[in-house]
């Protein structure tokens, strides 16, 4: 689950660029769910930076890796540090993606950009 202060995100739910200033409140749970593993949480705009011309897409917004199954992510390791969204123009989708991890993460380097981000890798 993901929250914005007392706000649950959903999927199509519209939320305020003001009210995401500050990282979300977010527990990874569900059908794999696993307390013993480790997940990597990843959040990425794919309209950045317009939904008529995502020629910067997919825009990087947060990376967090080894959180434990029954944590917050703030329990895991930030890799790219949260940037909340402000879309410059139109209405952005947010995707947040949480990959259960094998072992924890020994080495992960940071992208030297934040634009054009491709989550398959």
């Amino acid at each position: 689950t993901v929250h914005y202060g007392p706000k649950q995100v959903t999927n199509g739910c519209e939320i305020k660029p003001s009210a995401t200033v500050h990282r979300p409140n977010l527990q990874i749970a569900g059908r794999h769910f696993d307390d013993n593993k480790l997940f990597t949480l990843v959040m990425t705009d794919p309209d950045a930076p317009s939904p008529s011309e995502p020629n910067m897409r997919e825009w990087l917004h947060w990376i967090v890796t080894d959180i434990p199954g029954a944590a917050d992510a703030s329990q895991g390791r930030e890799i790219v540090p949260y940037m909340g969204p402000r879309p410059p123009i139109g209405i952005h989708r947010y995707v947040f993606v949480a990959f259960r991890q094998q072992d924890p993460m020994v080495m992960m380097m940071a992208p030297q950009v934040r634009h054009n981000f491709s989550i398959e890798g």
